[in-house]
């Protein structure tokens, strides 16, 4: 099994990744530095996560340490819904670039398709509590994104929770320079994702899967809703393996070839997310696990269900 999935820029992409989401401030520097002892060379981050100093210092103490050197670490980050009109589109990058202390990005995406007024309000919404969209196209924002690459910014360009369609929009997009790298999804046993990872394959676009545990720690969980690292037929796989239910849901996307951005901040954690290359799932497991689907969304993203470019609407 590759540890690394090859992008359409002919770079190497990790396929285990540090996710930052969630991670606090205070917490993400000495998680990021865990994770590059550990083995990690992949941590996803982004704009909105408002913790890009903190990722950087570590980034910058372990090369400073002489653990990891720059061309060996692949970073991503992605860009911020009020950044999407033209004029704003290097500028964001800029900032992550700054925050990061790093001359260049392995992987920038389009954090979501909707673009949202652009201001000191990092969520403009309504009085309806729905997004306030902004005067940009998500191709108009492909187009600065690709003048990012040419700039030597970000080595490769991406998308994050699109449709089809979208894809297909930006696919056909007249003039087109750079196809999409990656699409950075929600994806795990509740939500597998089969035909969007399908079409993205048969298109030469690698898939990430984020929150692949289900987001146990997404601040809008509700009693009652499903755990999948409290589901029995997952804790009867991992005792079957030998394994963790988080190892065995890490393994399930590795052997669908996507990579997989698990978040942690504990050190224990980060190390047991790491060992997962030492066993496989049984083609029958993953059928099994495969039949856990019930399009079960962690992120629905209700707060821009009106906007123009919502993606969720479509089947996949």
């Amino acid at each position: 099994m590759a540890s690394t999935l090859v992008l359409n820029n002919g770079a190497r992409m990790p396929v285990i990744g540090l996710g930052t989401w969630k991670s606090s401030p205070g917490e993400v520097t000495e998680a990021v530095k865990a994770a590059i002892l550990t083995g990690y060379r992949h941590i996803d981050g982004a704009y909105a996560y408002m913790n890009e100093e903190e990722v950087g210092a570590a980034v910058h103490a372990m090369i400073d340490q002489g653990v990891v050197k720059r061309e060996e670490l692949f970073i991503v980050s992605k860009l911020w819904c009020t950044c999407h009109e033209r004029a704003l589109v290097r500028g964001a990058c800029e900032k992550t670039l700054s925050d990061l202390k790093l001359d260049y990005l392995d992987l920038y995406l389009m954090h979501f398709p909707m673009g949202l007024k652009p201001g000191e309000n990092f969520l403009p919404l309504d009085a309806e509590g729905q997004a306030i969209p902004d005067n940009s196209t998500f191709l108009e924002t492909w187009e600065e994104m690709e003048k990012l690459v040419d700039a030597g910014l970000v080595k490769a360009i991406g998308i994050s929770n699109f449709n089809r369609s979208q894809i297909e929009a930006i696919l056909n997009k007249p003039g087109l320079k750079y196809k999409p790298a990656n699409h950075q999804i929600e994806c795990h046993p509740y939500l597998t994702q089969e035909k969007m990872i399908n079409f993205c394959h048969s298109k030469g676009i690698t898939v990430t899967a984020y929150s692949p545990l289900g987001s146990p720690d997404r601040p809008w969980a509700k009693a009652g809703e499903p755990s999948l690292l409290e589901d029995p037929k997952i804790l009867a796989l991992a005792n079957k393996y030998k394994k963790t239910a988080a190892q065995v849901l890490i393994r399930f996307q590795i052997e669908r070839n996507i990579a997989v951005i698990p978040k942690s901040v504990s050190p224990g954690r980060i190390k047991e997310n790491f060992q997962v290359f030492d066993f496989k799932l049984s083609k029958a497991d993953i059928n099994t696990i495969l039949s856990f689907n019930r399009n079960w969304r962690g992120i629905a993203m209700e707060w821009a269900s009106k906007h123009k470019d919502f993606p969720l609407n479509a089947e996949y």
